[in-house]
């Protein structure tokens, strides 16, 4: 820090003190939001989209993920701010959201489970929730939903929970805009943890795997992808790693002659 009077050292020294509180007050506010130990947390409640929609006209989100008004999602979806978002890592997780008589007479108080499926950029607490219509109005009491809709914001609690999409397999989806030296995967349906931390990808070459698995980036959301400068060569096992550690290698995810905008089901499941 040579030249820099004794005030500035001191006022450099004072900022990277705060940073570096600011960020570790940020790490923990993520991580509890993420625990499934941290039992009942309060927070803000907000709606968007239509009163009994899915929350985003395409019914998508910034998570990638497609159709969430139709099952398993079935609209009730909602945006995380960014402790619970976590740049995409909260994609997929899902919690269980409650209102109180408290709160606002129309809350019934009983949970209703929710899926992250997009990303809350204005947020008006530590924890908001924007839900989706239909998710916002499932807190109230029977025949109340559209009461509770016109309070706007609410105070409300949420926790972490397990995901349970019966039925459902781990779901591989080639992006549109893929090509062979660029392959971009939308990973949904997960259960249990819900999110996916880290993504690999083995290829075949010859008819034959590999063996060398190879690490894929996030691009955004629940979106993961590989740029290569040599031509990938499918078909892919794909082996994903939820928050909590666990893993599932898929053999031939996606086959040779893959397409693009193309969803590929396994027949996996985390349990």
């Amino acid at each position: 820090m040579a030249g820099l009077s004794t005030n500035a050292i001191a006022l450099v020294a004072l900022l990277s003190v705060l940073f570096t509180s600011v960020r570790s007050a940020v790490d923990y506010d993520t991580a509890v939001a993420r625990s499934y130990n941290s039992g009942w947390l309060p927070a803000k409640a907000t709606w968007y989209g239509a009163p009994n929609g899915a929350g985003p006209d395409d019914n998508g989100g910034a998570c990638g993920f497609k159709n969430v008004n139709q099952y398993p999602i079935s609209s009730m979806g909602a945006c995380g701010n960014e402790p619970i978002f976590a740049g995409g890592e909260g994609c997929g997780m899902c919690y269980e959201i409650k209102c109180e008589y408290s709160n606002n007479p129309s809350c019934s108080g009983q949970p209703r489970r929710i899926v992250i499926t997009d990303m809350n950029y204005y947020p008006v607490a530590r924890y908001h929730l924007d839900l989706s219509g239909t998710a916002f109005g499932s807190m109230a009491r029977y025949g109340l939903n559209d009461r509770l809709r016109h309070a706007g914001i609410i105070d409300m609690q949420f926790r972490r929970v397990p995901c349970n999409f019966p039925g459902m397999k781990v779901t591989f989806h080639v992006q549109r805009g893929s090509n062979p030296n660029y392959l971009a995967v939308l990973v949904e349906y997960v259960n249990v943890d819900g999110t996916v931390v880290r993504m690999e990808l083995m290829q075949t070459i010859n008819g034959r795997p590999t063996g060398y698995w190879q690490d894929m980036r996030r691009s955004w959301g629940s979106i993961w992808r590989m740029d290569t400068n040599r031509r990938l060569q499918g078909p892919f096992a794909i082996r994903i790693t939820s928050d909590t550690g666990k893993t599932l290698v898929a053999n031939n995810a996606i086959p040779a002659y893959w397409q693009p905008d193309h969803a590929y089901w396994s027949n996996l499941q985390f349990y």
